[in-house]
């Protein structure tokens, strides 16, 4: 995401390089370039001419300590004004009231319904909610059955009335419905349009008139640009929504939604989402975006995202296996699971400092381990639990099942040997200190002789 932008950002504080200090004559070139890169970008032209005024205004008359070059004092000056143009802190959802009511609204395509599933994961399990999700969209072909193939996934109840009409009256008989449950959260999944029209903001508006959200949100396609912060510019005028949905941001080089939006309306990004799966969404953190954006990774979103994913009961079970030297190919497949809910791999490991740019220009499948589970897949149980067996006929049969060569097959039994000496010599090292130390040792004596 933002990869345009992060490269004319780069760009323009090149031209700071060299320089002794920061001055009226070279802070306007920069910031000119600067300017120019927010605008190709999508963001709103005031916006952007704000926004560089007040880096202006910063930047003139800083003191450049010896320690820092003008060029590294603006990346910093420019990165703290983004962090603020993007709301300066992440703001939590409101969950008040009992249940609590979060209201969804936006365009049809811009993702509401699978953010809607994608919330109640997040809230069930985080917040250990119990979720109630409301079919309100009556109009669109088949967006009754795609919330509950959704709350079936995640293991969550839906509420639809069969062949009513009436999104107001399904709300308010949800909601009491809710009550006389007890489910502690209603999340209301409402109808889309391809373009605002004052039937839908009527029917959103009395539907929010019925129930009393403490929250709503709008959702918008972030790869809309302006036409996102437009569309959320009229929505706010007649909901007055707490908060923004940012989806597909993973598929937005340019980014205008994002800077743009916040400043438009005056409410905060609450979420993003990026990708498709259940587990991609994430909390919006304006200071971490700016990281992202001048290319600094995000080291602390990608930790929050691994701890997602860790089970400690499962951990300790591998951990045992490990130190046992037992990792056999179905824990392999369950890492392999683990990393692939984390989300796309290239942006994974983007969100690692240095990494972002390395590999920009580098193509990375994110289907690479469809070719290792074929393999594994066309393994018998008794071949996963135990590796070493796998030779010879063994070899060729999982080649033709798996639809690979023969080579690959041997090149990912070698390439799991090797994980699996170096998880257990680590694991060895980690439970005993001493022997930890004494290999450190044994290590530094045979470099010595060399």
């Amino acid at each position: 995401m933002f990869e345009n932008l992060s490269d004319r950002l780069e760009r323009s504080f090149k031209l700071l390089k060299g320089q002794g200090r920061i001055s009226e004559i070279n802070v306007a070139e920069t910031l000119k370039e600067v300017r120019r890169a927010l605008i190709d970008a999508d963001v709103n032209y005031k916006v952007a001419k704000t926004f560089t005024d007040q880096v202006k205004q910063k930047a003139l008359g800083r003191n450049v300590i010896n320690a820092i070059k003008p060029g590294e004092l603006m990346v910093k000056i420019v990165h703290d004004e983004l962090a603020e143009l993007m709301g300066g802190d992440a703001v939590p959802l409101t969950l008040t009231g009992k249940p609590a009511i979060i209201l969804m609204s936006g365009l049809q395509g811009s993702g509401k319904t699978t953010f809607t599933g994608k919330l109640a994961k997040k809230l069930k399990a985080e917040k250990s909610m119990r979720p109630l999700l409301v079919a309100c969209d009556v109009y669109r072909p088949a967006a009754i059955d795609q919330l509950k193939v959704l709350a079936e996934s995640i293991g969550v109840d839906v509420y639809t009335e069969d062949g009513v009409k009436d999104p107001v009256g399904i709300a308010r008989r949800a909601v009491e419905y809710a009550k006389d449950n007890r489910y502690d959260l209603v999340i209301v999944d409402t109808a889309g349009r391809l373009a605002v029209d004052e039937q839908m903001m009527d029917e959103i508006e009395s539907i929010k008139n019925a129930i009393s959200p403490g929250e709503i949100l709008f959702v918008v396609d972030a790869m809309t640009g302006q036409d996102a912060v437009n569309t959320a510019r009229t929505f706010n005028e007649r909901l007055d929504f707490g908060g923004v949905v940012l989806t597909k941001l993973d598929g937005d080089t340019r980014g205008g939604a994002a800077l743009s939006i916040r400043s438009v309306v005056d409410k905060p990004i609450k979420f993003v989402g990026t990708g498709e799966t259940l587990d991609g969404i994430d909390v919006f953190y304006p200071v971490r975006m700016a990281d992202r954006i001048l290319g600094m990774g995000d080291i602390v979103s990608l930790v929050e995202r691994a701890q997602a994913q860790y089970d400690a009961k499962e951990a300790e079970e591998l951990a045992k296996k490990l130190r046992r030297n037992q990792f056999t190919f179905d824990d392999f497949l369950k890492q392999i699971n683990q990393i692939k809910k984390m989300g796309n791999i290239k942006d994974l490991a983007a969100m690692i400092p240095g990494v972002g740019k390395a590999i920009r220009d580098v193509d990375i499948d994110n289907n690479a381990f469809n070719s290792i589970e074929a393999i594994i897949f066309s393994m018998t149980p008794y071949e996963r639990a135990n590796p070493d067996v796998i030779k010879g006929s063994r070899v060729q049969r999982i080649a033709r099942g798996s639809g690979r060569k023969v080579e690959e097959v041997h090149r990912l039994l070698k390439q799991f040997d090797q994980i699996r000496k170096m998880m257990h010599q680590v694991s060895n090292m980690g439970s005993n200190p001493a022997a930890m130390m004494r290999k450190l040792k044994q290590a530094r004596q045979q470099q010595r002789r060399r």
